[in-house]
């Protein structure tokens, strides 16, 4: 089979999009998900796509900074204190 090519810059449709080759198969299936979901373009489909898995990642890293902040509450203040006492660069 072959590939699907627009020439690089020509507009597949967005002007925000420039055009890369895919195979007719993954043209079928990006129609066929673009059916199913009911999205006017395959150039919407992917914009949707894109942004659940770009909040995904934001999820993903402010699950992380609730944990290292609750690690951070339950530090033990008084002992982080007398260590650095202890410490040969302490004062």
């Amino acid at each position: 089979m072959r590939p699907f090519c627009l020439p690089v810059g020509e507009n597949m449709g967005s002007p925000n999009m420039t055009s890369i080759s895919v195979s007719f198969d993954v043209r079928r299936q990006l129609n066929s998900m673009r059916a199913m979901g009911n999205h006017k373009s395959v150039d919407q489909l992917l914009a949707q796509v894109l942004q659940e898995y770009r909040m995904a990642q934001l999820r993903s890293e402010a699950d992380k900074l609730r944990s290292r902040l609750r690690d951070i509450g339950q530090t033990d203040v008084e002992a982080l204190v007398q260590r650095l006492g202890q410490s040969p660069y302490g004062g």
